[in-house]
C-alpha cells in the first residue's frame, strides 16, 4: 500500500476544502456540474486525442500501482531469490535451477533464468535483456505522459470554462439568478482545472515515472544476478552486488 500517495491526495484536496470553509465558503459552492463537465470532459477528450489507445489503457492500468503497489518489498524478495538461486547453482549446478524456475515470483526473472538454464552466452543474454528493459521502460513512460498531458490540459480547459461562464454572465445581466450561476461556473471551472492538474494529474504522472524507473532498476538487478550465476560468481560477492539495489537481502 502506497500510504504516501493516499495521504498526499487526502491532504492536498482536504486542505483546499478546509481553507474554503475557513474563509466562510461552502462545500456545495464548489460543486458545479456544468464546470465539472467542461473541465473533466474537455480534459478527457484532449488527452484521448493526444494518445494511442494502448497508451491510454496502460495509463489507467498502472493507476492502481500509484496507490496499491509495494515495490520495495517486492524487490527485496526478488533479491533474496537471486541469492538463493546463486547458492544452489554454485553448490550443485546451473541445471538445478530448473526445479525452482516456476517458483520465482517475477515473470521477468523466470524468463531470464530460463535462458541461464539453457546455457546462453552471457554477452548475448546481456544484450537481449538490456534492450528489452529499455524498450519496456519507454513504453511504460508513455503511460505516465498521459497523466502529465492531462495535467497540462486541465488548467487551460478550466480557463475555457471560466470564459464560458463569463459569457453567460454577459448574456443575463438583468437576471440575478443566472448572473450568480454564471459567475459560479466561471470561478469553479478555474478551480477544477488548476486543482486537478496540480493535486491529481501531475502528481500521478510523477509517481508513475518514479515507479517505472524503480521497476527498470529491479529488472537490471535480476539481469545482473543472472549473469553472476552464469559466470559462477561467489554468492557473497553477488550479495554485495545486490546491496547496490537493496539493503535487505536474506540468503535463507
Amino acid at each position: 500500500m502506497q500510504m504516501t500517495a493516499i495521504l498526499g491526495l487526502i491532504i492536498g484536496l482536504g486542505c483546499v476544502v478546509l481553507g474554503n470553509l475557513l474563509e466562510g465558503g461552502s462545500i456545495f459552492a464548489l460543486l458545479q456540474v456544468a464546470a465539472a463537465i467542461i473541465v473533466f470532459g474537455g480534459t478527457l477528450g484532449a488527452t484521448m486525442l493526444s494518445h494511442r489507445v494502448e497508451d491510454l489503457r496502460l495509463a489507467f492500468g498502472y493507476l492502481k500501482k500509484v496507490f496499491a503497489g509495494n515495490e520495495s518489498s517486492e524487490r527485496n524478495a526478488i533479491a533474496t531469490e537471486i541469492l538463493q538461486s546463486a547458492t544452489l547453482a554454485r553448490r550443485e549446478s546451473v541445471l538445478a535451477l530448473e526445479s525452482r524456475l516456476t517458483k520465482f515470483r517475477d515473470p521477468f526473472m523466470r524468463t531470464v533464468y530460463r535462458f541461464v538454464i539453457d546455457g546462453v552466452d552471457p554477452e548475448v543474454l546481456r544484450k537481449i535483456f538490456q534492450e528489452e528493459i529499455a524498450v519496456n521502460e519507454r513504453r511504460k513512460m508513455a503511460a505516465a505522459k498521459v497523466w502529465s498531458d492531462a495535467g497540462g490540459f486541465a488548467p487551460t480547459i478550466g480557463i475555457i470554462g471560466a470564459v464560458l461562464g463569463l459569457i453567460s454572465v454577459m448574456a443575463h445581466l438583468a437576471d440575478t439568478e443566472m448572473l450568480g450561476q454564471g459567475i459560479g461556473v466561471a470561478f469553479v471551472a478555474t478551480i477544477y482545472g488548476v486543482a486537478s492538474a496540480n493535486l491529481i494529474f501531475i502528481p500521478i504522472s510523477n509517481k508513475l515515472r518514479a515507479l517505472i524507473r524503480f521497476r527498470a532498476e529491479t529488472e537490471h538487478m535480476i539481469l545482473e544476478g543472472a549473469l553472476s550465476v552464469i559466470t559462477g560468481l561467489n554468492p557473497y560477492l553477488i550479495e554485495q552486488k545486490l546491496r547496490a539495489f537493496t539493503l535487505e537481502v536474506k540468503s535463507t
